[in-house]
């Protein structure tokens, strides 16, 4: 009896161990979410969706449709290095959707389409949550956009894969709390913007910002991003970015006669304000809504004859991405 017993309360006792040590992990890993830690870990985590959506856009910088039903993915993972008090962080976010869209007589078209990823790395200034960190930020899209209002859209793309892509590098402060609050300062930013030449040679004014017949432009200015995640119950979380970039150098685009024919100056403030909201419906369904602003005068909204009577012509530079997604997670830490 001794011989049976004794090995099933060792291994009771085995199997407790590990359940505390697994809710241990869990705890310091939670922890981490809200509090900075001496400590030597690897954290990681993200989302992926995969369903239908309804979609909105408005002067989408990579293209996009008015009305559609679409079939949208979505990827948004994270994943930190944190060495006692220094910190290398990285996010990745990642967006694809194609449409049955009205003007298209419901053929499949792109309505969503987005590459944004950024690596941080802090060192801990003091016992405080502020941080010396250097930046960098890559933003391009997968495949090339189109105007779908125009006839024969398919003859000329608006944009492509690193057409345009935009490169910065910063160096600032950093207040950070945990993985859920960081708001990054730097009067130091560089920005690097790259478009094929095809792009820029098509008005006067080139495109992106990068100049008529050139494939690069080079901006020097301050740089602000703030990123906030609140976990508002166990099944609903909402993430919020705000990005803000004043260009140094920006002036005015005159043309050959010496004409303006694009006023800038640094005071005209690039803007990112990007917002999602997702609720877990059951282990493997949930409901994502997001909207994503984007304010940048180098991306001006051109009339044209096809598209002058369309809602929203008079937010000028205003760039808008509104998603509604109802499908598939699959989430990770």
């Amino acid at each position: 009896m001794r011989r049976i017993i004794l090995p099933v309360v060792l291994s009771l006792c085995c199997l407790q161990m590990a359940n505390a040590q697994v809710n241990k992990i869990d705890d310091v890993k939670k922890s981490l979410e809200t509090t900075n830690k001496d400590t030597i870990a690897w954290t990681h985590g993200g989302v992926f969706d995969l369903g239908a959506n309804e979609g909105f856009l408005h002067n989408w910088a990579a293209g996009g449709e008015l009305a559609s039903m679409t079939f949208n993915g979505l990827f948004s993972g994270y994943l930190n290095r944190l060495h006692h008090w220094d910190i290398w962080s990285n996010n990745l976010d990642l967006n694809y959707g194609l449409a049955y869209a009205y003007s298209t007589g419901f053929l499949p078209h792109k309505t969503d389409d987005r590459i944004d990823f950024t690596s941080k790395y802090g060192i801990r200034a003091d016992s405080s949550n502020f941080y010396f960190t250097g930046l960098f930020n890559f933003k391009s899209q997968f495949t090339k956009g189109y105007n779908y209002t125009l006839p024969h859209f398919d003859s000329i793309s608006t944009s492509k894969f690193l057409s345009p892509a935009y490169f910065t590098t910063a160096i600032g402060m950093e207040y950070r709390r945990g993985s859920d609050v960081s708001l990054f300062l730097s009067p130091i930013a560089g920005r690097l913007t790259l478009a094929d030449k095809y792009y820029t040679s098509m008005s006067n004014q080139g495109a992106f910002g990068v100049p008529y017949n050139k494939t690069s432009v080079f901006q020097f200015g301050a740089y602000f991003s703030g990123r906030y995640v609140i976990n508002i119950n166990k099944n609903m979380i909402f993430k919020t970015r705000l990005d803000l970039y004043s260009n140094y150098l920006a002036k005015d685009t005159k043309d050959s006669s010496g004409a303006v024919i694009k006023k800038d100056n640094p005071g005209n403030i690039s803007v990112l304000f990007d917002n999602l909201f997702s609720y877990k419906i059951s282990k493997y369904f949930n409901i994502t809504v997001g909207a994503t602003f984007i304010y940048d005068n180098n991306i001006p909204y051109i009339v044209t004859p096809q598209n002058k009577d369309m809602p929203g012509n008079n937010l000028g530079w205003l760039q808008l991405n509104q998603t509604f997604n109802l499908g598939i997670e699959y989430k990770f830490n």
